[in-house]
């Protein structure tokens, strides 16, 4: 697929066109019934409804970032110092609690991760952002941007889940995922851009397979062309807190790390 090509196509085209090829046992390829067709336009039912509040401002009327967690029913609108969504010191903190593991551990959350979902809240126009799992508890062997604070498992109310993922592949140095069985899309920020696609269910093994490989390339370098910095690579062992403390969150939007196949 030509990279012109792919910023157009929905992820429902792209295994569409898959679809012949992973039926013929193409190289590489795996059983087209992992692959299963979405079926027709996503409902904006459920965590998916539209928001009736309004977009909440700061004194200046800037939106604000607001995030609420899915699970426990917690919510946060917290102003911003700028229009790229960096937040002061005791609200990174405040963030850090709300966006805390299901065993309440916390972690620092990046201040670039933030960074992208007030772009994504405030492209998008809605009052919140709907987080449906932010930091995990690292596992041994797992080198998830979770674990690191960089990623969210979000909904935005009111919009389908491949128009969240269409926009956020184009802004560069970002992970998308879209979770078509569990409906949500994956967001992070790393030194180079990945998308895929994972029909598992909740709790169920990842069956994530990789797609728009050449817009991910050309969103990247469009990002470079514009000056954006890429993220560095998450290091094991330095002062997390110590470190976005220092940063804050830098003026270009975001960007993960580690291997391409870890959310």
């Amino acid at each position: 697929m030509r990279p012109c090509l792919a910023r157009s196509l929905s992820v429902a085209a792209v295994i569409a066109t898959a679809a012949p090829a992973l039926a013929r046992g193409a190289p590489g390829a795996r059983p087209a019934a992992i692959l299963p067709r979405p079926a027709g336009k996503q409902p904006l039912v459920g965590w998916h409804a539209p928001a009736v509040a309004p977009v909440a401002r700061d004194p200046q009327g800037r939106p604000m970032l607001t995030l609420r967690t899915v699970n426990r029913g917690e919510s946060l609108a917290m102003p911003v110092l700028d229009d790229q969504g960096r937040l002061a010191a005791r609200d990174l903190d405040r963030t850090a609690h709300l966006l805390r593991a299901a065993s309440g551990d916390e972690h620092p959350i990046d201040p670039r991760t933030l960074a992208l979902a007030y772009r994504i809240q405030t492209h998008f126009e809605v009052p919140e952002l709907r987080v449906i799992s932010a930091y995990r508890v690292p596992r041994p062997g797992s080198h998830s941007n979770h674990a690191k604070g960089r990623a969210l498992d979000l909904v935005v109310p009111g919009v389908a889940d491949e128009e969240v993922a269409r926009f956020v592949r184009a802004l560069g140095f970002v992970g998308v995922g879209v979770y078509p069985t569990s409906q949500f899309v994956h967001v992070d920020v790393r030194p180079r851009s990945y998308f895929w696609i994972d029909f598992s269910a909740p709790h169920r093994r990842n069956r994530e397979h990789a797609i728009f490989a050449g817009l991910a390339t050309k969103s990247d370098a469009d990002a470079l062309a514009r000056g954006q910095t890429p993220i560095e690579p998450f290091v094991v062992g330095t002062d997390v807190d110590a470190v976005l403390r220092a940063r804050q969150a830098p003026a270009g939007p975001p960007a993960t790390a580690e291997t391409e196949d870890e959310e």
